[in-house]
């Protein structure tokens, strides 16, 4: 009886795995690309290498972000919309591939996705509406962040983020004190230091066309920028797409609440 049961458990994994299609998995893997490289390969040392690893490791991995067991804010927007078809073709696909050494990286990213149309708005301090300022202690950061008169006119009425709306963020590195540890001033908010980087995010027709699906923030662009206001290389914007996925219902905006009271304000 034993014996009859192990023989239908391997007769069901076999008809699986021979069900898996690699090439439906290719197709699907185009956005995997972004972080872990086309060929399997990741693009840095901080994201793992998927080929060659065992199918079933892949399964139970995607399986665990889907669920939520394991954590991880972007993995877990991807993978909640894998079914197990997805799954089992990402898998199949994945472990055909040569795998690599460990300290290997690649540069293969998809150009639709790391590529950004986003361009510096220069005249943001006078154009822009300064609406919120947010601390991120862990990062020992203190953000500003600005809208646009479309945006903020959006906001004002209460209706979805249109086409032509842009948010900008001025990130500063906080003053620390004697222990390294942000400083917190009387106004409730962590003493900015230096200037370390913006980011953006614009709205334009068709600029999400050509994103995959999995991935697609509407007709949202990315960008991050160095201090002296040059995109900063090797940005991929395939984390924001994934970060801001989850938030259709505030138009992929995560502080638009804050835009919201502030338009209200200016009313």
């Amino acid at each position: 009886m034993r014996c009859a049961l192990i023989s239908v458990l391997l007769l069901a994994a076999a008809s699986q795995a021979q069900a898996a299609d690699p090439e439906a998995g290719k197709r699907k893997a185009e956005v995997c690309g972004a972080c872990h490289g086309l060929n399997g390969i990741s693009v840095s040392a901080e994201i793992p290498n998927l080929a060659g690893q065992k199918a079933k490791y892949l399964t139970l991995q995607l399986e665990a972000f889907k669920g939520g067991s394991r954590k991880n804010a972007l993995m877990n927007a991807i993978a909640a919309q894998l079914d197990d078809a997805d799954i089992a073709n990402l898998a199949a696909f994945f472990s055909g591939l040569p795998g690599a050494g460990g300290g290997t990286a690649t540069s293969e990213m998809p150009a639709k996705v790391a590529t950004t149309r986003v361009r510096f708005p220069d005249s943001y301090k006078t154009t822009f509406t300064a609406y919120t300022k947010i601390n991120f202690p862990k990062k020992k950061q203190v953000r500003t962040y600005y809208a646009n008169e479309i945006a903020l006119a959006a906001a004002r009425a209460g209706k979805p983020m249109p086409h032509g709306a842009v948010f900008f963020v001025e990130v500063y590195k906080t003053k620390l004190d004697a222990e390294k540890k942000p400083v917190m001033g009387d106004d409730g908010f962590l003493v900015a230091d230096k200037l370390a980087a913006y980011t953006a995010m614009e709205m334009q027709p068709g600029w999400g066309r050509d994103i995959p699906e999995i991935l697609r923030n509407g007709d949202w662009n990315y960008a991050v920028f160095t201090p002296d206001r040059a995109l900063k290389p090797g940005v991929n914007q395939a984390k924001c797409f994934a970060c801001h996925k989850p938030l259709t219902d505030t138009s992929y905006v995560f502080s638009l609440k804050q835009l919201q009271d502030k338009a209200r304000m200016k009313n």
